[in-house]
């Protein structure tokens, strides 16, 4: 037995009694619940029991992911959570608290008063091996010019593990600068910006298991993240269960308005429009004019006597109503409660309950939803003229208006329409829940009207920002992240905290995508990449109707070889990789289900934002580059979703580096048509029949078409 193999033996010893210890804490934890003295403290405790025991792990886990070494040799053992002995000795401290903190800040020209930091491999409880950096030999050997590597290798070894579909903790692997990230001061407007790979959507979740050890008044279901769409809220959905935080809320941005149907599409100069923070003067003041104007003299039959009351008393009433600091509703019933005792001092009894007076309510000061309110708006032009003023053109309200279904169940609402609901259920209802702390991923692609959604669920006006400018695509592609925080409550400052060292994305891979940078985020500075990937990018140029078939070959060649495979794919591709897969045989998940997890998984552009896989196959990017104003950023996502092999399957430029344009063809002084120019031509007919032809006709017409341009060229 080697000296090697003897310290992992010891250290087994180690983690095997510090497992018989934690288990007992376990069983420990089922007992809780027999303790309660009646049904409602029984389930409070069962609920606490379970949410200790997630945090404290079960056999599968380890007990500790690390160790370090002071320079008196006292040892401490790092762990996910607290383990002590039967004497209250501790056997595994928590990452969380200060004891740890050596252990991620230590670096070579900074040991941080240790001798040394070890990281275990683990199935399980059992130890396969471990990394170790000792200091003083480091010292040595930089001491004699010996270049020594920067980057742990137990975090290079993390990153070649296959990827699953779910996103895992870092705690073992988190980096210096990532915990002061995580560790910053909780008041404040905190922008975690990093390019692709950088972690900056894990040192977020983990900056909230951070924040609530640190801040017991901080509970967990005082935490709300949001996330750009439900597929990356399943993605990241286990990690703060596992780093036992499970009662936070995970929540995409459409889950923040009312609960509609959904799927309506409109012209992309409308969306921009609903997300314009003036839609919300406009909800207002459409709002405040449902509120009518009494008759002269207003007259009620109650109870067999007919009661007259003068308007101008009435109007007062609704005047002082109105005056209130109150919602819509809270207005209403402060209304009908004036009304009421206008009555009761005329010799009505019990007015408050009777049907007349709801009626004439109901008549000057209608009850509202979100839903049936802004139906009943687009669908109007008068109302929406006036309540447009001066803060919108003639163009802009024809924009907005659209005939409602005829029954509100059956009103289809768009992802723009979302947050116009919200900004109507905060008018008409007042405040809903609220949240102590909020983590926004992706925030710099959000609209003003959906960060006003966001800001309104904040309590403190403290917030953590995730995103990166050079992804910033859509609607509201930004180039400053002041144009974000702008609609942001302003309680505290914000400041931009900014991940350099790209550990995700492999360097070839990261490479091809950089080239992009100039044309997309000329003003980003590119993450410094620190590892080399299996294999350069393959580039596929094939013919239109090889390309589905391709697609699928190269996916399936890399699932083959248990990789964790994204086929990133516009729109204009979806059905003939999707009619390829079908006829392979190839079972897959879709993002646009929700789905993620199977060996092949097919994703949008717009999807794949904070995603990974093991290999990615990209699609046709002059598609990718097309299908968005800021198109060469959603290109950059696309080709940065790996964390080791890239393909990219097209008939046109696997690189558009300009902006795509076909050629005139009544314009004789442009140039001539190629035999590129030719596919996508094909392409462009193709896509105009789509919508029209069968299913299984479609792959046939673009054949078709394709060889009578061939024959032409």
């Amino acid at each position: 037995m080697n000296a090697r193999t003897t310290e992992i033996a010891a250290e087994q010893s180690y983690f095997d009694a510090a497992a018989k210890h934690r288990a007992r804490k376990l069983d420990g934890l089922a007992e809780v619940a027999k303790a309660a003295a009646n049904k409602g403290a029984a389930g409070y405790l069962h609920r606490y029991a379970e949410a200790a025991g997630r945090a404290i792990g079960g056999a599968d886990d380890a007990v500790a992911f690390g160790r370090i070494v002071d320079g008196d040799g006292e040892r401490v053992y790092l762990g996910r959570h607290l383990i002590r002995d039967t004497d209250g000795e501790i056997l595994v401290v928590n990452w969380q608290t200060p004891a740890a903190e050596p252990y991620f800040r230590a670096s070579p020209a900074d040991p941080c008063g240790l001798a040394s930091r070890r990281t275990y491999t683990c199935q399980g409880n059992t130890i396969e091996d471990f990394t170790e950096l000792v200091y003083a030999e480091i010292a040595a050997a930089l001491d004699d010019g010996q270049r020594v590597g920067s980057v742990d290798p137990h975090l290079l070894g993390e990153l070649a593990r296959g990827r699953t579909g779910a996103m895992r903790d870092i705690v073992a692997t988190i980096q210096a600068a990532q915990f002061d990230v995580i560790r910053a001061d909780r008041d404040q407007v905190l922008v975690i910006e990093g390019g692709p790979g950088t972690g900056k959507t894990a040192v977020a979740l983990h900056r909230v298991s951070w924040l609530l050890f640190n801040h017991r008044d901080l509970n967990p279901a005082d935490v709300l993240v949001v996330g750009p769409h439900p597929t990356f809220i399943r993605y990241i959905g286990t990690v703060l269960p596992g780093l036992g935080d499970g009662e936070v809320e995970l929540r995409d941005i459409g889950r923040l308005a009312p609960d509609v149907p959904r799927g309506r599409s409109e012209a992309p100069e409308v969306s921009r429009l609903k997300g314009e923070a003036r839609l919300a003067g406009l909800l207002a003041r459409a709002l405040r004019a449902r509120i009518g104007a009494p008759e002269p003299a207003e007259r009620l039959l109650l109870a067999g006597r007919f009661v007259t009351l003068p308007g101008a008393e009435i109007a007062e009433a609704i005047a002082a109503a109105d005056r209130a600091d109150l919602p819509y509703a809270g207005r209403r019933q402060l209304f009908r409660d004036r009304l009421a005792q206008l009555l009761t001092d005329r010799g009505a009894a019990d007015p408050a309950g009777r049907p007349e007076v709801a009626n004439l309510v109901e008549r000057l000061w209608p009850q509202q939803s979100p839903a049936a309110f802004l139906r009943d708006l687009f669908g109007s032009r008068p109302r929406l003229r006036a309540a447009a003023g001066a803060d919108f053109t003639a163009e802009e309200v024809a924009w907005l208006h659209r005939p409602g279904a005829d029954r509100l169940s059956h009103e289809v609402w768009s992802d723009a329409d979302l947050p116009l609901l919200d900004e109507l259920a905060h008018l008409i209802d007042g405040p809903g829940r609220r949240y102590a702390y909020l983590v926004v991923d992706e925030a710099q692609d959000l609209s003003p009207m959906q960060l006003r959604s966001v800001g309104r669920r904040s309590a403190t006006g403290a917030l953590t920002l995730v995103g990166d400018l050079a992804q910033s695509t859509g609607a509201w592609a930004r180039d400053s992240w002041d144009e974000v925080t702008a609609h942001l409550p302003d309680h505290h400052p914000a400041r931009v905290e900014a991940l350099r060292y790209g550990y995700r994305v492999p360097r070839q891979a990261y490479q091809l995508a950089a080239q992009l940078l100039p044309v997309a985020a000329p003003a980003v500075q590119p993450p410094e990449v620190v590892r080399d990937g299996p294999a350069e990018p393959e580039v596929h140029v094939v013919g239109l109707t090889e390309r589905a078939g391709r697609v699928v070959a190269v996916a399936t060649g890399h699932a083959r070889e248990g990789r964790f495979v994204g086929i990133v794919c516009p729109a204009g591709c979806r059905r003939e990789v999707e009619a390829a897969l079908a006829a392979n045989g190839v079972e897959w998940s879709s993002a646009d289900r929700g789905e993620l997890g199977g060996a092949v998984n097919l994703v949008s552009p717009q999807e794949a934002k904070g995603l990974e896989f093991d290999a990615v196959v990209v699609v046709e990017p002059e598609q990718i580059v097309a299908a968005d104003p800021r198109g060469h950023r959603l290109l950059y996502v696309a080709l940065t979703r790996t964390t080791g092999h890239l393909d990219v399957v097209c008939v046109g430029d696997p690189l558009p580096l300009t902006p795509i344009t076909a050629p005139d063809p009544d314009d004789p002084t442009d140039r001539p048509f190629t035999n590129r120019d030719i596919h996508r031509l094909a392409e462009h007919l193709a896509g105009q029949i789509r919508a029209a032809a069968p299913p299984d006709r479609y792959a046939d017409i673009v054949a078709e078409t394709c060889r009578h341009l061939d024959d032409i060229d």
